[in-house]
């Protein structure tokens, strides 16, 4: 083909003459064929893909099930349903498709068929097909050499019995005397034998698998997040008590994994992002502390760490371990730091760490590749105004007011960027007063998570981030844009007010309760997180953590407000509480659409135009029925909706509306396995969305996919006769 993928590449190859005459005539020759060079252009990326498709490394998606059917790979029944639904044509996001792909024929695992076949029954190969399988790390064990028995004993000369050398240190009975074996016993690095378990370790209600023939493999869940140049929390400054968590909360540990270094590997715990224990971290101290390591503590603004000599491991609950002088106590199953008498430091305290959570959810160090919203993206000569260390800007509304004053100088656009490179806390009042054709977005850079904290500047007003439009008489196109993105902020909450063109949340975490107790408990949790004032905003949240959504509007002569939740959570606080209301509990002046969120509390709204594969733990009331719809959710009973199709618990009946419910792990906003459902769920809502997924804000995650797939690749390359199983670690 002589197309040049320009739209008018063809029309270029005509006769200077037909060119001529077309151009006179309103150049519709030239359009017919840009719309003719269009489709040359997908006919000749078809052909070329089609070479790629023979090649597994370089395959479309939708191939990789047909290039398996060659080598005998076999997918997961019902593979052809769910492909359809999420790559379908204005369906899931890019990113969202391709991890379902993953998640149900992985590239690596369709690849590595053949091969995986000639290592049939090696631990190695089964912790290697978790990763490439279900992206789950892993550790295999073999029961039958943790079950107690008899040693063997052997007849030699004048009939003295001497045991086996080779087998003397296996199925032995405990030493209470070794208290780092004891530590581990019972979980996946454990060695301390026990007596039989005839219950089988596939058992789909209480699980065994300490027989001869027993094979468990334990998976890790949770993925390790970083943080990095925080500030600690400061508890008590008399007696110079800290915890890792900056919002003052108790955050257990993980190790920062190492990769294995073969493939015929057992994995240990430095391998996993396993929880660190008091015992495991003081007998191997150096192994977990220091740069590039799992954690570090600095101290009064130093760029060295503390010295390791200085550490003691200790049990820091309630406090009631005291240090010694020159000491510093580190307790890493709750992420608390003890310093010693006269030895407090004076400058702050600064700390490197990991910590386990579910997803990519609220404020964090991931990567954020989604940046340019759907909506519209920033233009290349955009202002961008960098705050943090060793930038141009100290604070971020000195970077405000610099955007402000080149926006009416004439030195930049209405498009600015303020943008912090650090992950440290920022104290100071927030407020931005936009003017009609402003589009402000504050961010974080990559590989950073700042957080903002709202502290009392006033006594006799509330000290929220305030985001206000001046008033102005201009079209609905040039109201302001806010956008918010990657965000932490605590210690009070959101007020937006006048009229806004949109506001945008994304990858933000506006800490339900405002503040953490140590106990992760919610510090005020009847309070709004996000507040909307007599505004026009459309708001947009995106992969975000927030608290309740209040609504303040006149609902004679406005619109409702538009509020998209997308992959969030909603948390209120509680089941009875208001996740979205007006103030008093009154039904607020706004329109719901919620796609693959989890809403933890009571929804009072105008309508709810949309919500799919979203569960409602509160009561969900609209006042509008006849408009909107509500798909693959669940809504308890006693709900006032609009239509339903496919909701639970209407689908199990009456009868069943107790046990097909959501149970969470943990309902706490800083606990490990926040707003996951648990294994004791019902599996109308672990696989209650429409592709099979499970509902809620970790629908993405595809989780019942890879376990299915993991449990069937389980099955195919452990040797026949084996008892092997999946044990969830975390």
């Amino acid at each position: 083909m002589s197309s040049t993928r320009e739209p008018d590449g063809l029309a270029d190859l005509l006769p200077q003459w037909h060119r001529l005459r077309d151009a006179e005539g309103g150049e519709p020759l030239r359009a017919l064929l840009a719309v003719i060079a269009e489709q040359a252009d997908r006919v000749r990326d078809g052909v070329a893909q089609q070479y790629d498709d023979w090649f597994v490394e370089s395959a479309a998606e939708w191939v990789l099930p047909y290039i398996g059917d060659l080598v005998g790979y076999r997918p997961l029944p019902g593979y052809e349903r769910v492909l359809a639904t999420g790559l379908r044509d204005g369906g899931l996001p890019d990113a969202s498709r391709r991890r379902l792909a993953e998640a149900l024929a992985p590239r690596r695992d369709v690849a590595a068929t053949v091969g995986n076949r000639r290592r049939k029954g090696a631990l190695a190969l089964l912790e290697e097909l978790s990763d490439g399988v279900a992206g789950w790390p892993a550790r295999a064990v073999e029961f039958s050499r943790l079950v107690a028995h008899q040693q063997p004993v052997k007849l030699y000369g004048s009939g003295s019995a001497v045991a086996d050398e080779r087998r003397r240190g296996r199925g032995r009975l405990v030493d209470v005397r070794d208290g780092a074996a004891l530590d581990l016993a019972g979980g996946p690095f454990g060695a301390v034998a026990r007596s039989v378990d005839v219950r089988r370790a596939n058992s789909r209600h209480r699980q065994g698998g300490y027989t001869p023939a027993g094979v468990g493999l334990f998976v890790w869940r949770l993925r390790p997040y970083s943080v990095t140049h925080s500030p600690a929390y400061c508890i008590d400054r008399a007696r110079s008590l800290y915890t890792f968590s900056i919002l003052g909360n108790d955050t257990p540990l993980v190790t920062r994994p190492e990769p294995e270094p073969s493939v015929t590997h057992i994995a240990t715990v430095d391998n996993v992002p396993a929880a660190i224990r008091r015992r495991q971290l003081h007998d191997r101290l150096a192994d977990y502390y220091g740069p590039g390591k799992s954690f570090t503590i600095r101290r009064d603004g130093h760029d060295t760490p503390v010295p390791l000599a200085d550490l003691v491991v200790a049990d820091l609950s309630e406090w009631r371990y005291r240090p010694k002088r020159g000491q510093i106590a580190v307790d890493p199953e709750l992420g608390r730091i003890a310093f010693g008498s006269r030895s407090a430091p004076r400058q702050g305290v600064w700390v490197d760490y990991h910590y386990g959570f579910g997803d990519e959810l609220g404020g964090g160090e991931y990567p954020r590749d989604d940046r340019a919203d759907a909506g519209r993206a920033l233009p290349p000569d955009v202002a961008v105004y960098r705050v943090g260390p060793g930038q141009d800007f100290r604070r971020i509304m000195d970077a405000y007011g610099a955007w402000q004053h080149d926006r009416r100088a004439g030195r930049c656009g209405p498009d600015g960027v303020i943008e912090i490179t650090h992950s440290g806390a920022y104290q100071e009042q927030l407020d931005f007063d936009l003017d009609p054709g402003d589009r402000l977005e504050l961010r974080a850079a990559e590989g950073t998570r700042p957080v903002i904290r709202l502290l009392d500047w006033y006594s006799n007003r509330p000290d929220a981030l305030n985001i206000r439009a001046r008033d102005g008489d201009c079209a609905p196109s040039e109201r302001p844009r806010m956008v918010l993105d990657g965000l932490l902020v605590t210690g009070r909450g959101l007020n937006v007010s006048g009229p806004m063109g949109e506001l945008v949340l994304r990858h933000c975490t506006l800490v339900p309760g405002w503040s953490l107790e140590p106990e992760c408990v919610p510090h005020a949790p009847e309070e709004p997180s996000l507040v909307l004032d007599r505004t026009t905003a459309c708001v947009q949240i995106d992969r975000c953590i927030l608290g309740t959504i209040e609504v303040i509007g006149d609902e004679v002569s406005t619109d409702p407000l538009a509020v998209h939740l997308r992959d969030s959570v909603l948390d209120a606080t509680g089941h009875d509480r208001e996740a979205l209301s007006a103030p008093d509990c009154r039904h607020a002046h706004a329109v719901l659409y919620a796609h693959r969120s989890t809403v933890i509390g009571e929804v009072h709204t105008h309508a709810v135009q949309l919500a799919e594969n979203s569960i409602f733990t509160g009561l969900l009331h609209v006042a509008r029925r006849g408009t909107g719809c509500l798909r693959f959710c669940y809504v308890p009973p006693g709900s006032r909706t609009p239509r339903r199709y496919r909701c639970q618990p209407d689908l199990a009946g009456a009868g069943d509306a107790a046990r097909v419910r959501p149970v969470l792990r943990d309902e706490r906003y800083g606990t490990p396995h926040y707003a996951q459902l648990s294994a004791a769920c019902a599996e109308e809502i672990r696989r209650g969305a429409e592709d099979g997924a499970e509902l809620g804000a970790y629908h993405d995650l595809y989780q019942p996919q890879r376990e299915d797939s993991l449990r069937a690749r389980l099955a195919d390359y452990t040797p026949a006769g084996t008892d092997s199983g999946l044990f969830f670690v975390t």
